[in-house]
């Protein structure tokens, strides 16, 4: 009887579940940021939620959650409903960086579902203009010449790694001076109070092309098409020092799969938007290709990423701060 009633629970909450996933979505859906209005992160999440909810047929709001350095946003996506009403977006610091950097209550691979890759854009390399050097090879000289006096501005943990991985890559070395934000870094670097930043190229974008700083690469393999006249990394003369920052959505473990395929669907219209891909090129995002929207890609991607990143991290003894 107990074998019996157990199958019949089940079917009933299978039926459901599918019930569920037909009829989905129901109500808005609540997307999670991990850090303030108006930064490259909640700037893409807008476009982005602005075009999913024609083909959701229901809002998509943008949260933001705030603080250890995207962390709380991503716990709050752990611990969700695994019902396709709250989606965590996350990016290489959330995603990488933070757990090889943080004791977190959450594991960024076991506790989501992939939905897809989202936009991203390169690191870059930038000084002020008062700075002499006027290629990478000679910044690097010029680091080289005057180590004890250069400072590097760090207003994040991605700065912080970047500026390691960059030093432990050319042999160089340079003072890191903390910051409360990526912000207030930039206009000391603009000043002059610092010497060198590993900023997001969406950040130092703006700046770079008024004028008010120098730009030497661009850490990628190819030239980045919003600043076509900044070298790459490998033509400027490190190959190898490659660093995305880059973004994807995720749902809580559990999700069913017919809700993560109508999510990526979304995503993927929405991508495939023109007027969302000019929107991001102005910003200085790149769309990835159709092929790599999918939410095995994006597994596949994060998991190449940890694979390279967590045992730099970790051999380099950085601490959160």
């Amino acid at each position: 009887m107990m074998t019996k009633l157990a199958i019949a629970a089940a079917v009933i909450l299978s039926s459901v579940g599918n019930l569920n996933a037909q009829t989905y979505p129901a109500r808005p859906i609540t997307m999670l940021v991990g850090y303030a209005v108006g930064g490259p992160s909640d700037t893409i999440a807008r476009i982005m939620a602005e075009r999913m909810k024609v083909a959701l047929g229901q809002p998509v709001i943008v949260e933001n959650v705030t603080g250890a350095a995207g962390s709380l946003a991503v716990g709050r996506a752990a611990r969700a409903a695994p019902d396709g009403y709250t989606l965590g977006m996350g990016d290489w610091s959330t995603h990488v960086v933070n757990p090889a950097m943080y004791d977190l209550q959450y594991d960024v691979v076991k506790d989501f579902e992939p939905v897809s890759r989202l936009p991203s854009a390169p690191q870059i390399i930038v000084t002020p203009n008062s700075v002499p050097a006027t290629n990478l090879k000679e910044l690097i000289a010029w680091i080289k010449a005057n180590q004890d006096k250069v400072a590097m501005g760090v207003g994040s943990m991605t700065h912080r790694v970047t500026g390691v991985y960059f030093q432990n890559l050319t042999g160089t070395r340079f003072t890191l001076v903390p910051y409360r934000g990526g912000a207030p870094a930039m206009q000391d670097l603009v000043s002059g109070q610092v010497d060198i930043m590993f900023d997001q190229g969406a950040n130092a974008l703006g700046q770079v092309k008024n004028g008010a700083i120098k730009a030497y690469a661009v850490l990628t393999k190819d030239r980045w098409p919003a600043l076509p006249d900044v070298p790459s990394i490998d033509e400027a003369g490190v190959p190898s020092l490659y660093v995305s920052y880059w973004h994807g959505l995720w749902a809580p473990k559990g999700t069913p799969k017919e809700i993560i395929a109508r999510l990526n669907a979304a995503v993927v219209s929405a991508l495939a938007d023109t007027t969302v891909r000019a929107r991001l090129a102005e910003i200085g995002q790149e769309v990835w290709p159709r092929e790599q929207q999918t939410p095995d890609a994006l597994a596949a991607f994060h998991r190449v990423e940890t694979e390279k990143w967590w045992p730099i991290i970790r051999a380099s003894n950085l601490k959160a701060e």
